[in-house]
């Protein structure tokens, strides 16, 4: 278990912006900073993080909280390997003590996968460089290729021997279970035998965006013609092949700064690529791109370069490729590599100048590269060319912004010498054929719309004046401000209430248990009633509420709600209205008017609901009572008339 000094000490290092700045490009809004959501398909970020509060907000999912949540959410690290995690990025030393065979055995299913896979990338590692059979084939090979060993330690790449079950029984004798082997894959099992599913390759690691293994891919060296030259780790509980990229890893930040991807097909070309100093590049692992893809790399740039071999014989199957980047709202370029070349080849022959040159000039702009391929193939045949327009058009079809959608079509028109009118009505054609195939998300929106204006009609006032105030203990709670304290007294010549003002210096927080202590005000919404005394109690031991330590200690609902509650006003901020001297006051200089108000509505609301109550006693009460009932609710419509003259109100 991790001492609690070690997990303090890791909350009061870690920067949140920092750390989910290496999995979302965030841009600064305000004093916070705004991104797509990592947890749904989105084009309008709605994702935000507080560098003061330390802590985010996912208005597109609903999910939020601090830092330690982050990791949980986005890498499904248990609580202990995302305190590791930050503590591993800030240099700070683990104290922890030892951990019992109980908490061993309550690891989960998915922990557990990620320790053998790790534990399997160092036995990998430790048999290239170590043993004389990594040394010969292993190391000689990758040194073929030629990386150097920095490269190669950067990657984490490696060997499996070519023995049966030399990574099984090293395993299974460092105390690795046999069945979390077979479920990552790494081992394969039938009936009573087992054997190393990667024997005689050279390794290399697949990783998450934050780095954990999460699978293998697999070359064989060796001239076996019924074995596969490369071989994968199955899908399994934390490998899904269409959800990874290799390579981001190690250029996510490069990807951000440069604001562009480079696509490459296989782990070689990654690495040689980087090598050369082009660092922002990612490869599907020889597998179909994917939307899951597509979306990892949108968190980071909105900008994707394909490169393909010069062998152009999978070039139509990657167009394919090119219409999903599209469909999501992303920029495409295609580059393509001379005859006979690849990324890992061209990369490994030229400098990073000549590298970066080449990729300048002949970066294309994927409706031109598209219009040149297919026109060759359709040559001087009047058929095969509108068939190649309006591949083009389809492809232009899937772009949802309207405006560049235009000039595609303008650029389309003049590549292939045709009327843009003829393309803008194929165009319409194409939309309106999209548009009326069953789709999920329309069918749904009536419902949704239905929804809304039922869930909006049915928010309670007390339900919101609960939320207010949990609102304010928790952004103001600290601050001493100067209350006007109005007390009811009762003429003694009119006998009617009147108000008399004074003044009081408070803590904000006190200042709230008070009212609402001398009203016997009670929550009654649960995740209200569970925050209340959690709040006034961390309030009540230190001078300001430290957040990011605040929220690590609720559960994941009630850290989400917190959230919530702190960065919904700041999701639509208004713009800078002083430029045009509009002065807006904030509601922290308004501050003892706000909590004063809210009271009053809070007490309002209670005579509604007791006067509620005594005029259905009303109905079923026996005559004698009826005038001391009615009296009782004249009283409180009175009380109420005060107050709301007090709110500047009218009843």
């Amino acid at each position: 278990m991790i001492l609690k000094s070690t997990i303090d000490a890791v909350f009061e290092t870690a920067r949140l912006e920092e750390v989910i700045g290496d999995f979302v490009q965030l841009k600064k809004s305000g004093s916070n900073y705004k991104g797509l959501s990592p947890f749904s398909e989105e084009r309008t970020p709605s994702f935000m993080v507080s560098p003061v509060k330390q802590i985010w907000k996912d208005f597109s999912s609903g999910k939020g909280g601090n830092v330690v949540a982050f990791l949980m959410e986005h890498e499904h690290f248990s609580y202990p390997e995302a305190i590791r995690f930050l503590a591993k990025k800030y240099n700070i030393e683990i104290e922890e003590t030892e951990q019992n065979d109980e908490q061993k055995a309550a690891a989960s299913n998915r922990e557990s996968m990620y320790l053998v896979s790790s534990y399997a990338m160092s036995f990998f590692k430790d048999a290239l460089w170590e043993s004389a059979q990594g040394k010969a084939i292993g190391l000689s090979y990758f040194k073929e290729r030629g990386f150097t060993d920095e490269t190669i330690l950067q990657f984490e790449l490696g060997y499996s021997p070519n023995e049966w079950t030399a990574l099984t029984d090293a395993s299974l004798k460092s105390g690795y279970q046999l069945s979390f082997l077979e479920q990552t894959g790494l081992t394969i099992v039938k009936e009573d035998k087992k054997f190393d599913r990667f024997k005689g390759r050279v390794m290399f690691p697949i990783h998450s965006m934050s780095g954990r293994v999460l699978g293998f891919g697999g070359r064989i060296l060796t001239q076996d013609k019924k074995a596969a030259k490369y071989m994968n780790s199955p899908e399994s509980e934390i490998y899904n092949k269409s959800k990874v990229l290799y390579g981001l890893y190690q250029g996510k930040q490069q990807i951000a700064k440069d604001n562009n991807c480079f696509l490459v097909e296989g782990y070689t070309d990654v690495i040689q690529m980087h090598q050369s100093g082009v660092k922002n590049v990612v490869s599907s692992s020889g597998t179909a791109l994917t939307p899951d893809q597509i979306r990892l790399i949108r968190r980071l740039t909105p900008n994707i370069t394909v490169l393909f071999d010069g062998d152009a014989a999978g070039l139509r199957a990657s167009i394919r490729g090119i219409d999903l980047i599209l469909e999501a709202g992303m920029n495409v370029r295609v580059c393509s590599f001379p005859q006979g070349e690849d990324p890992d080849s061209f990369a490994r022959t030229h400098t990073k100048e000549e590298l970066d040159a080449f990729l300048l000039e002949n970066a294309k702009d994927f409706i031109q590269f598209k219009a040149a391929l297919l026109i060759d193939e359709a040559a001087q045949d009047p058929i095969k060319k509108a068939e190649t327009i309006r591949e083009m058009v389809q492809s232009i079809a899937k772009i949802p912004d309207r405006i560049k959608q235009e000039v595609y079509v303008q650029s389309c028109a003049a590549l292939m010498d045709i009327s843009e009118e003829v393309l803008f009505s194929t165009l319409a054609q194409v939309s309106q054929k999209k548009d009326s195939k069953p789709n999920a998300r329309a069918d749904q929106k009536p419902m949704a719309i239905v929804s809304q204006k039922q869930g909006a009609s049915q928010v309670s006032t007390r339900f919101e004046l609960e939320k207010n105030i949990i609102k304010i203990l928790l952004l103001h709670g600290h601050e001493e401000v100067v209350f006007e304290e109005p007390v009811l007294q009762t003429d003694d010549a009119s006998g009617e209430l009147k108000t008399v003002s004074s003044t009081i210096k408070a803590r904000v927080f006190e200042k709230i248990y008070l009212d609402l202590q001398q009203d016997e005000i009670a929550f009654t919404t649960n995740s209200f009633k569970t925050l209340y005394p959690k709040i006034l109690e961390a309030l009540n031991e230190q001078e300001t509420l430290q957040m990011d330590a605040f929220v690590s200690h609720l559960p994941a609902a009630l850290a989400t709600e917190v959230s919530d509650l702190l960065l919904q006003d700041e999701q639509y901020p208004l713009h800078d209205w002083a430029r045009k001297n509009i002065y807006v006051d904030e509601k922290s200089s308004l501050l003892n008017r706000w909590i004063h108000e809210i009271i009053l509505r809070f007490r309002c609301q209670l005579i509604d609901e007791k006067v509620g109550a005594l005029q259905g006693e009303t109905e079923n009460d026996h005559q004698v009572h009826h005038a001391e009932l009615l009296e009782e609710i004249v009283q409180y419509h009175k009380l109420k008339k005060v107050l709301s003259e007090r709110l500047n109100r009218v009843v």
